[in-house]
């Protein structure tokens, strides 16, 4: 029986190798172009992210946050470092606010050598992002894409100054989307990856592939929980840094709109039972006595459907859709009350809350 086995797996094999070397448009869709003799050159194949370190590493810095001494006004000596990546030929940097929070003076050090001082431009703590500028010429600026969307599978690599020992590139892949147990509230969605992230990464790149930015390291799961942990760290999303980013700019701090609702997702069983059209409404859960949905009339139970003519497609959708909303404006909120559909118009306040 065994013999028989091997002779049956030794004639597939051969047959697929003959297959490979008469019919060449089978070959390239399993091998490289470069490969000619499959048999010979599989084992010359090497995979490599050099290309992508090369694109994506000279945009990231270290950074040094100084601190004057109680003792001596005068002196100031470094209390903290992180990293950061330049996003901007003007000089934009962003990192994370918990690297330059306390700091009196921020220090960046760029890769081919050069040392500036940055402006913070603004910060904001929610979200754990930091604005800076520095000034210079030939500013190295890492690969952009916002067409890009984060997959669980996707490998990435994240670029940083752990421990100061100088940049350092480590490897993993993205393990999930949308973590949010580890953020205040929950109100942050984040990448989780197994790429080493330690001491000094923070504020770094996490990059794909094509060296592209993914997001901003910002946590092992360790630092976040006290946790003896491993392969478990977490990147804010580009996609959020960059909105952040261009709000600091434009005002100096983010802006973010309040109603005063909080809810959670309604189920399948329950979608099913209202109508499928229903399906991504939240429930009400709370009502804020002193904010703006309270005034409005809302209560508890009401399935919001739609914000200002957007369906929502469940919880997060809806903090991201109130907090772009700027203050002062009113909108019309569709919802579901004991099976009767109704617009509540709320005018909507400004979040004030860290």
């Amino acid at each position: 029986m065994l013999s028989f086995l091997l002779r049956s797996v030794g004639l597939g094999l051969a047959t697929a190798a003959l297959l490979l070397l008469a019919v060449p448009s089978l070959r390239t869709n399993v091998l490289p172009d470069n490969i000619t003799d499959p048999i010979s050159d599989i084992s010359s194949l090497q995979v490599s992210f050099n290309d992508a370190v090369r694109k994506a590493a000279p945009a990231v810095v270290n950074i040094y946050s100084r601190k004057y001494t109680e003792e001596d006004r005068s002196k100031l000596l470094t209390q903290g470092l992180g990293s950061g990546v330049i996003v901007s030929e003007k000089g934009y940097i962003i990192t994370n606010y918990h690297v330059v929070a306390q700091a009196d003076q921020i220090i960046v050090a760029l890769q081919d050598g050069r040392v500036a001082a940055a402006q913070l431009v603004g910060k904001d703590r929610r979200t754990d992002i930091a604005i800076l500028r520095i000034e210079g010429t030939n500013l190295p600026v890492i690969p952009l894409n916002s067409n890009y969307k984060a997959k669980v599978g996707d490998i990435v690599l994240a670029i940083g100054n752990p421990y100061n020992l100088g940049q350092t590139t480590t490897f993993g892949i993205i393990s999930a989307t949308g973590r949010s147990s580890i953020s205040a509230g929950g109100r942050q969605a984040f990448i989780q990856t197994d790429a080493a992230i330690n001491e000094g990464n923070s504020g770094g790149a996490l990059v794909n592939t094509r060296g592209e930015l993914v997001g901003i390291n910002t946590a092992s799961f360790q630092q976040a929980t006290d946790l003896e942990t491993y392969g478990i760290s977490f990147a804010i999303p580009y996609s959020l840094a960059n909105l952040i980013m261009n709000k600091i700019i434009a005002d100096g701090r983010v802006i973010r709109g309040y109603i005063g609702l909080d809810g959670q997702d309604i189920t399948s069983v329950t979608a099913r039972l209202l109508g499928n059209e229903h399906l991504g409404g939240i429930i009400v859960l709370g009502v804020d006595p002193n904010g703006p949905a309270a005034q409005a009339g809302f209560q508890a139970q009401d399935i919001i459907l739609k914000i200002d003519g957007q369906k929502i497609n469940g919880r997060q959708s809806v903090m991201e859709i109130v907090t772009e909303l700027r203050p002062g404006t009113t909108v019309d909120i569709l919802v579901l009350r004991k099976g009767e559909e109704l617009t509540i118009p709320v005018t909507v306040a400004e979040d004030t809350r860290e």
